[in-house]
């Protein structure tokens, strides 16, 4: 139970690390952050999940790529959830979801030598 409470901790200061890079990616606050790691963590457990499962033949064309595009989407849809969490359209969530990705590895690799 409490690594899931570190993740999810995680997960947040990522989003908040990610909205000091992209331009069109805001959050307003840590409370905001965690409710919306909650709703992406949510959202891509149900819906990117089955969207994932439907697009497997065009990921496996662009080499899992089209994955970061349904990552983007469901920020996407998340912001429009949030209040407090803004992404102002499709290339500030898909560019959010590249760096959310590329911090995940790293926190990964950090929390595996811990």
């Amino acid at each position: 139970m409490g690594s899931l409470l570190v993740q999810w901790l995680l997960s947040a200061v990522a989003l908040l690390i990610v909205s000091k890079i992209v331009p069109g990616f805001h959050v307003e606050g840590l409370w905001p952050a965690l409710i919306a790691s909650l709703v992406i963590g949510l959202l891509n457990a149900t819906v990117g999940l089955v969207l994932k499962i439907i697009t497997f033949p065009l990921s496996i064309v662009t080499l899992g790529l089209f994955l970061l595009v349904i990552n983007g989407l469901m920020i996407l849809v998340a912001s429009s959830i949030v209040r407090g969490f803004i992404v102002r359209g499709f290339f500030p969530a898909f560019w959010g979801a590249v760096v959310l990705a590329l911090l995940g590895m790293v926190i990964r690799a950090v929390a595996k030598d811990a």
